[in-house]
């Protein structure tokens, strides 16, 4: 009897263990269920290779990024890309914003300086510098998202934040997402 008890325990651990993964995976953000608006890149292809004048090994230089018309209300967008595979934690490479909300792109090679002159504000990445830091895996093919955030307001935080503060200061005031993957394998 005791027996026939532990393996109806052990049953529901094992179909939770195989329905939600084994934690494998890292994930850069939580899946979203906000609307969501597209955001490309004319230098790649979504899914595929960031080009090497981008990251580390090349130029080291933002690349162009473009976006849909985001939704009414949107005062400012905000700007996050991050690598979910860097080994021990999620390396953040790019934190931008205060984007004003009339813009559709940013243009390739955006200077890392603390203010843009359209008021974008650069945040520290996790090398702990303000503005953009290419692609640069230790090994292996790694998995770049830019995720662009449509906001109802401006954040008027300083710059330097991390992507820790944005995200908190978003909070409450997001009204869509768009993403965008490119890889890089070193």
């Amino acid at each position: 009897m005791l027996i026939r008890e532990h393996k109806l325990l052990f049953l529901p651990v094992v179909i939770l263990f195989f329905t939600t993964g084994c934690g494998g995976e890292k994930s850069s953000a939580p899946k979203s269920s906000l609307p969501t608006f597209d955001l490309h890149s004319p230098a790649f292809t979504p899914g595929h290779s960031i080009p090497r004048k981008y990251t580390c090994q090349g130029d080291d230089v933002s690349p162009p990024l473009q976006w849909d018309t985001p939704p009414q209300g949107t005062q400012s967008l905000a700007l996050i890309m991050d690598d979910p595979d860097a080994p021990g934690k999620t390396w953040v490479h790019w934190v931008l914003f205060d984007i004003p909300g009339s813009a559709r792109s940013l243009p390739e090679a955006i200077p890392s300086t603390p203010e843009l002159p359209d008021g974008s504000q650069h945040g520290r990445n996790s090398w702990g510098r303000l503005g953009y830091g290419g692609p640069c895996p230790p090994s292996g093919t790694h998995r770049y998202f830019f995720r662009l955030y449509a906001l109802d307001t401006r954040l008027n935080l300083s710059p330097g934040v991390t992507e820790k503060q944005l995200r908190q200061a978003m909070q409450g005031h997001i009204l869509a997402q768009a993403e965008l993957m490119g890889t890089y394998h070193k």
